[in-house]
């Protein structure tokens, strides 16, 4: 199947996805502080640039969005059927990328938490396993 878009209009609307305070990344932070947690957000000096860094705590939250770094048996998360060479090397890369950061920062002594962006929908579930790992 074809795109919708046109090749223009289909670069255009790539050009303004955002890689940094995305809906889902604000819910978490959204949470954490009415928890009463203070935070730094994507910190460059440590690997994978974590998207929340609670330094206190020597913990890291990463909100992944699910197409982009390729949840496994998410909905959102299926790959494009056109230009499907670029997608998946892209898509890949992503995913070694980030198994390669938490595996770097555990090796340094931070606490990794990965959310991925379909479970910022449920919020009562979400806060709970936060709850959980800042225990």
């Amino acid at each position: 199947m074809s795109d919708v878009f046109s090749r223009k209009k289909r670069s255009w609307i790539m050009a303004r996805v955002s890689g940094s305070n995305t809906k889902p990344e604000i819910i978490v932070r959204r949470i954490l502080y009415g928890l009463g947690f203070r935070y730094r957000i994507n910190v460059r000096k440590l690997p994978g640039t974590p998207d929340i860094v609670l330094s206190k705590h020597n913990k890291v939250v990463f909100v992944h969005g699910c197409f982009w770094h390729g949840h496994k048996g998410c909905k959102r998360s299926k790959r494009p059927t056109t230009n499907v060479a670029f997608w998946n090397r892209k898509i890949d890369k992503n995913i070694e990328r980030d198994k390669n950061g938490l595996k770097e920062l555990r090796r340094l002594g931070w606490k990794p938490l990965v959310i991925w962006e379909c479970q910022t929908k449920k919020l009562e579930s979400l806060e709970k396993r936060l709850v959980r790992f800042f225990k």
